[in-house]
């Protein structure tokens, strides 16, 4: 097994490397005559792609995409569908200091033990540039989405100590950080300077929201939905933890205070994020995800080369103060792609349920 595939029906691989010619990504199992254009990709690549947001890399890349197989006349055939991203502004000659020397924070010394090489060119597969098949894909999945009126959106919730006290999903929209707290998308944006200032970066959290899914998606036992969603979602290199629903606040509460009470119309409270025994209990859909700082800093650190003699390092080339927001898409797109080949496999039992 590679791990660079992932779902078992809508079935999705990523290719490409961060300062090679182009990355990538298959998708396999999508059924056919979904109207699909590269326009309908587009729009969440725009929202993910560098220099788009504050604090983000000023690396220039048109993140075009390109669907060379899988649809024709506007509509896919239910052969794989094949997306290529081009690497237009990749400056190699940056990383070439780092040929030898493993870099705090990223993934260097791991990949070179497991596989006895690596791409030092800005990090190769491990580089946040990667997920920008995962958009990709994950912008043909939301496809299938849509229609049946599910949508997936993510917002930010916290960043660099600073925590959103108000849930306006609507006020999301009027700031660059998709804060749903104005006043404190403001004091984000100004920790964002401070530590740009100070050759640091941020961490942060953020909120992804599915609405209108269905009662039934999710396995049992092994391919639990809270389970797939937070291996998904882990599976972004930024994430360092995972909750849905009440999440770890469920820690602090007791067994009458965390169930959600069956009401005539339906559930009087949502702590377990809209899902029981791993299956959508078709309430709202809440996750969220914790990442870490950006490791690359302006910044001297302490490490070791190869021969493990120390090394200060300050590292070099173009890198964002904070993956937020530009890990928004990149969130709801793993969590479409899941929410797919979930659906996929229910709609092939063919089961008809009561509303």
């Amino acid at each position: 097994m590679s791990g660079n595939t992932t779902g078992v029906l809508f079935r999705v691989t990523t290719w490409g490397e961060s300062h090679g010619p182009a990355i990538g990504a298959v998708i396999d199992g999508c059924p056919p005559l979904l109207e699909l254009t590269a326009a309908d990709i587009q729009a969440d690549l725009e929202r993910r792609k560098p220099g788009a947001a504050p604090g983000a890399s000023p690396r220039r890349e048109a993140d075009q995409v390109e669907i060379l197989s899988g649809v024709f006349a506007g509509k896919t055939t239910g052969a794989p569908i094949s997306l290529l991203i081009r690497n237009r502004d990749a400056r190699s000659d940056d990383y070439e200091d780092l040929r030898d020397v493993y870099r705090p924070g990223h993934g260097d010394f791991t990949y070179e033990r497991k596989y006895g090489h690596r791409d030092h060119r800005g990090g190769g597969r491990a580089s946040g540039r990667e997920t920008a098949a995962r958009v990709a894909a994950g912008a043909v999945a939301r496809k299938l989405l849509t229609p049946r009126g599910m949508t997936v959106t993510a917002y930010t919730v916290a960043l660099g100590g600073v925590t959103a006290t108000v849930v306006d999903p609507a006020a999301a929209a009027g700031n660059r950080l998709r804060c749903p707290d104005p006043e404190a998308a403001r004091r984000m944006e100004a920790a964002l300077d401070e530590a740009r200032r100070r050759g640091d970066t941020l961490g942060g959290r953020v909120e992804i929201v599915v609405r209108g899914c269905p009662v039934g998606l999710g396995e049992p036992v092994f391919d639990k939905l809270d389970a797939d969603l937070a291996g998904a979602i882990m599976g972004i290199g930024t994430v360092k933890g995972v909750e849905i629903g009440a999440g770890f606040a469920a820690v602090g509460m007791t067994g009458a205070e965390n169930n959600d009470p069956l009401v005539p119309g339906g559930f009087a409270s949502n702590n377990a994020g809209g899902i029981l025994a791993g299956i959508s209990t078709g309430q709202d859909l809440v996750i969220r995800a914790a990442c870490k700082p950006i490791p690359s800093l302006g910044r001297e650190q302490m490490t070791v080369n190869r021969e493990g003699a120390p090394v200060r390092l300050t590292v070099r080339g173009r890198h964002d103060v904070s993956v937020i927001p530009r890990i928004l898409p990149v969130c709801e797109a793993m969590v479409c792609l899941v929410l797919a080949d979930h659906l996929l496999r229910q709609e092939a039992l063919g089961i008809t349920r009561r509303p």
